[in-house]
């Protein structure tokens, strides 16, 4: 193989996201290149520390206070979180809406499934928690529902 086309090659590896190519010639020729990825790593660390932001640290009584404000639904599942059936239409709930135990809140989409996430807990909508098409994670909270006599 000429000198040329064995550096066009490697010009176009370093540019592609293949990590490692090995190719046997006809003519008995052998190619084999491997790329490190040590810099790339160091520099995901980087930039990951550097844009962490110091976590609070919740007190106890805080941690009580925020109870009190009503219910918790938490996410029984990974997935992306949507308020809508559809893009078009309305939102399952809102901020100030009465729910009900068992009505449906939401659907979080794990694996191509939609799954519909239905009130633990009878009472107003007092907060959303996330956003439509956020990505969740199993335990994060959803809505804040307060107590009333929704039955």
């Amino acid at each position: 193989m000429e000198y040329d086309k064995i550096k066009q090659l490697m010009e176009d590896m370093g540019n592609s996201k293949l990590t490692a190519l090995d190719i046997d010639f006809p003519d008995g020729t052998k190619i084999s290149m491997k790329k490190e990825e040590k810099e790339v790593i160091k520099t995901v660390e980087k930039e990951v520390k550097e844009n962490l932001e110091p976590i609070k640290e919740l007190k106890a009584e805080e941690v009580e206070e925020q109870e009190e404000k009503g219910n918790v639904v938490k996410s029984p599942m990974v997935g992306t979180f949507y308020i809508k059936h559809s893009p078009t239409s309305e939102p399952y709930v809102e901020i100030g809406k009465e729910v009900k135990k068992g009505e449906i809140l939401c659907i979080i989409e794990a694996m191509k499934l939609m799954n519909e996430i239905e009130s633990e807990f009878s009472g107003k909508i007092i907060e959303i928690l996330v956003n439509d098409g956020d990505f969740v994670e199993y335990g994060t909270p959803l809505f804040r529902i307060g107590e009333n006599n929704v039955k």
